[in-house]
């Protein structure tokens, strides 16, 4: 799922029907496997990008180190490098790298995603406390 697509369902589950505060109790066990089903799914992804990373990143490393084969080179699809860098200098490059650039984007974005799911999980913990204050307040209202 995109962002977009969770942002938009979580602003439809975090609405609270305030003349059916026991129902909306109801549902919260329901929607915390709802968005921790999400979250694992997610926190799962970036960790397959965050080995990847790791894998370009060395990969990166032999290419512009010169050391890479030749065969793994041609399979990445990756003309042989012509410069000769130094060593000191080889991180610069990595880091600079389009491939890695792209990955280091995805890798971020993910890592949104994962970050909002534990927001709204530890949001949805909270839920029966404030349903709960909600309810007493209108106890509260009514004399009760």
């Amino acid at each position: 799922m995109t962002l977009d697509e969770i942002l938009d369902l979580w602003h439809a589950d975090s609405q609270l029907d305030r003349t059916e505060l026991g129902e909306e109790a109801l549902k919260i066990p329901q929607l915390h496997s709802k968005y921790y089903k999400l979250y694992a799914n997610e926190r799962l992804k970036l960790r397959r990008l965050q080995a990847s990373h790791k894998q370009l990143v060395k990969a990166k490393n032999e290419y512009y180190n010169g050391t890479i084969d030749y065969d793994e080179m041609r399979e990445r699809g990756w003309e042989p490098n012509p410069l000769k860098i130094l060593k000191t200098d080889i991180p610069q490059y990595v880091d600079a790298d389009e491939e890695v650039i792209n990955l280091n984007l995805k890798m971020a974005y993910h890592q949104e995603i994962v970050d909002f799911l534990d927001n709204a999980i530890r949001s949805l913990n909270s839920r029966g406390f404030n349903i709960s204050a909600a309810i007493k307040w209108e106890q509260f209202k009514v004399g009760v």
